[in-house]
């Protein structure tokens, strides 16, 4: 049971890296096809661009779950850190507008407004399945930045941005490089 909660919080980074996987492969094969063989597959770029859109918008809502988005954060400098996060919290909120009615928007353009005859050029599938990302992505990305203010707010986690680079931790690599005996750094 635990391995499927893994799974299920460690979705958009699974899929992600399997969408990479597929569509990188898909455009190695058109390439190694062109240049070998003077031959091309007409669906494969379609398929990759539109594996690749569904890659960008799975990866923002990984980056929300990371809370790895960027964020204009120089003025909370002088701000006590308990501070920060309630402001950031209620940006947040903004944020979580913005994604509801987003979905709520995606939501009607695909299943009402959007013709059935719309066809993707070469696949020949329905578009309302390559915009179906917009109200899934969405949703999940409002669900991972409800869940990062639920630790950050409620449970009083401190979430570091993946990006951000510790000068304690490479203070204390370096110091451990200059004390090798062998004089090799790292």
């Amino acid at each position: 049971m635990k391995t499927f909660w893994t799974l299920l919080n460690n979705f958009e980074s699974y899929f992600c890296r399997i969408l990479l996987a597929v569509f990188v492969s898909l455009l190695f094969v058109q390439i190694v096809s062109r240049e070998l063989f003077d031959y091309s597959f007409s669906w494969i770029e379609e398929l990759s661009v539109y594996m690749f859109v569904w890659f960008v918008f799975f990866g923002a809502s990984y980056a929300a779950k990371k809370s790895a988005h960027n964020r204009v954060t120089f003025q909370f400098g002088m701000l006590p850190r308990s501070w920060v996060k309630w402001i950031e919290g209620f940006a947040d909120l903004f944020w979580i507008f913005f994604n509801v009615y987003f979905v709520y928007l995606a939501y009607d353009f695909v299943f009402n407004r959007m013709n059935k005859f719309w066809k993707s050029q070469t696949l020949g599938i329905e578009m309302k399945w390559i915009y179906m990302v917009l109200p899934i992505a969405f949703a999940l990305m409002t669900f991972r930045v409800l869940q990062v203010n639920y630790r950050v707010l409620v449970k009083g986690e401190d979430i570091h941005d993946p990006d951000k680079i510790d000068l304690d931790e490479v203070r204390q690599e370096m110091k451990q490089g200059h004390d090798d005996p062998g004089g090799r750094v790292g």
